[in-house]
């Protein structure tokens, strides 16, 4: 596995540039690494099976070892799941994010 490292000189004005490559690397199934509160997160498209297995491979992690998926929105989560339980919905509301 290839490794490109982009470093954010100043993470309160991040280039487009930077951020353009990184989705293009998430488009063709890659993944990236990115800091987070605590530990650094490795992320790639959830919907690519691909990129689900890198990651698995990466981690050494199990495949039943189910992965977070990160959506923005409850949109986004409707064509992932059967159902959204009202406590889901509650929570989405809750956070600010929920229409």
């Amino acid at each position: 596995m290839e490794t490109k490292r982009i470093v954010i000189k100043d993470q309160s004005h991040i280039e487009d540039k930077e951020l353009l490559e990184a989705a293009e690397i998430l488009r063709k199934g890659g993944l990236v690494a990115f800091p987070t509160e605590t530990v650094y997160g490795l992320g790639g498209n959830a919907l690519d099976e691909r990129a689900a297995g890198k990651i698995y491979e990466a981690k050494g992690r199990p495949s039943d070892n189910p992965l977070i998926a990160h959506v923005s929105c409850e949109a986004e989560v409707e064509p992932l799941v059967k159902e959204i339980p009202e406590a889901g919905r509650r929570l989405m509301r809750h956070s600010g994010r929920a229409p």
